[in-house]
């Protein structure tokens, strides 16, 4: 038989330190995010609107942040994540440049720690994969950690390094465009009065919908990514598989309570880290997605006085809306209900 595909790297094939150039680069057009405003139905004003987004001095109106968090993370698929079992969380996230229409944008990653399970035909990789714009611009930088099946069982355990991950990204370290004003900013035409001073540590909010999975927008959007794991597109394999059928992309999940969240949080106009995430359980098309949002945190931006951070938690549920606020119970075990715990800040105008 031909070796020339690509059957993906498995746990064995990953070293200590190991650089990976994932192919191939992307230019992201303006048919990508109408696609994705299609998907998701995303309203905020700043990624909608040439002319809000040009009052506060961006270019243009810049590609929402999780789409092009999304086409980096869809890059390192086929080197990482082609054969894992699941991908467990993330961590040390920020967002760098804006991305425009007609950017170019290209991935590699580094594998900062691995750790074979216990069973021996797993084991976990942990990987920094950074994004960039075709003049070498940082556009995003995470770390994720996925569990890879073995090839072989009998191959050797490598000694097992875990790093040391933040549990959240200093305010400090967020990435705000130095030319940024957000002087002209208008709430009327962004949808919301609430601005950072009206939100407390400790809020909760229900965002109050919810959206509907087809199976044919999960599929769709999982290509727009050129995303290729096979448990989200090939039946004939999946449905073999634990659950007997295809699996929606988390990050699928993740844009959709993002876009839910407009619905109380409309002025938190750009993402600026992902802190940390988990998928706690596996969504299907015909699942009807809800989000509510607990704020953790809020941050002084150093040196700005016109913009602040909020440190959010968004919690998505399947079938079950979120006016209760479904979470976990008193052992720390979660609500069935309970499919995504994201963990991420966001930037708001202040008044």
């Amino acid at each position: 038989m031909s070796d020339k595909t690509n059957p993906g790297n498995y746990f064995e094939d990953f070293t200590l330190g190991q650089e990976i150039v994932h192919a191939t680069p992307r230019t992201v057009s303006e048919g990508d995010v109408a696609l994705y405003t299609a998907l998701y139905g995303m309203r905020f004003a700043v990624n909608s609107s040439d002319v809000f987004a040009m009052d506060l001095d961006y270019e243009v109106a810049p590609v929402d942040d999780l789409l092009a968090f999304h086409i980096v993370f869809g890059k390192t698929v086929p080197d990482i994540s082609l054969n894992a079992v699941a991908n467990l969380g993330y961590a040390a996230g920020r967002f760098g440049a804006p991305v425009n229409p007609g950017d170019t944008l290209t991935a590699t990653s580094t594998v900062i720690g691995l750790k074979e399970n216990s069973n021996g035909k797993t084991g976990v990789v942990y990987v920094r994969s950074v994004g960039r714009n075709q003049v070498d611009e940082m556009v995003v930088d995470y770390v994720r950690w996925v569990m890879v099946r073995k090839r072989d069982t009998a191959a050797p355990a490598p000694e097992a390094v875990v790093p040391d991950l933040p549990k959240a990204v200093a305010a400090a370290d967020l990435l705000v465009p130095e030319d940024l004003s957000l002087e002209d900013y208008d709430t009327e035409l962004a949808g919301s009065p609430h601005l950072w001073d009206d939100y407390a540590a400790g809020e909760k909010i229900d965002h109050v919908d919810g959206m509907t999975i087809e199976e044919a927008e999960h599929m769709m959007a999982t290509r727009l990514y050129q995303n290729t794991a096979k448990v989200h597109f090939n039946q004939f394999t999946e449905g073999q598989g634990r659950f007997g059928r295809r699996l929606i992309y988390g990050g699928h999940i993740i844009s959709l309570a993002r876009s839910l969240s407009f619905n109380g949080l409309a002025n938190a106009f750009r993402v600026v880290a992902i802190n940390g995430g988990r998928h706690v359980a596996p969504t299907f098309a015909g699942d009807t997605i809800h989000a509510w949002t607990e704020v953790l945190e809020t941050l002084e931006i150093p040196g700005r006085s016109d913009v602040g951070a909020l440190r959010l938690r968004t919690v998505a549920t399947k079938d079950k809306p979120c006016a209760d606020f479904p979470d976990r119970d008193g052992d720390g075990a979660y609500d069935p209900s309970v499919v995504l715990d994201f963990d991420y800040t966001v930037l708001m105008p202040r008044r």
